[in-house]
């Protein structure tokens, strides 16, 4: 599945660049724009490389895992309404004593 060197090699890239984009918050005046636009363009782009490897290795698991949150299936069943037409019986009394 995942390479776990690669994986981490673009981690590692995307802490770096979220590091310089930090140091350049706390010195903006030490950085030119285009060097501004630079340390932009690597976040974008290594935080992009870390998204696409997680989605790929996500896409090539086996088809019998399923790509959706567990239990969504059981979301997907018709609910039948609880016994006494769907209001508990404390909400009732609730309901006759504000009236």
């Amino acid at each position: 599945m995942m390479n776990e060197a690669k994986m981490t090699e673009l981690t590692q890239a995307e802490d770096m660049a979220y590091f310089r984009a930090d140091l350049c918050l706390y010195s903006p005046e030490s950085y030119c724009l285009d060097e501004k636009k630079g340390i932009c363009n690597d976040m974008m782009a290594t935080s992009k490389a870390v998204l696409d490897t997680m989605c790929n290795d996500f896409e090539q698991h086996s088809p019998r895992c399923s790509r959706q949150a567990p239990g969504h299936a059981l979301c997907l069943r018709r609910r039948k309404p609880p016994s006494g037409g769907g209001m508990s019986s404390w909400a009732k009394e609730a309901r006759s004593t504000t009236s």
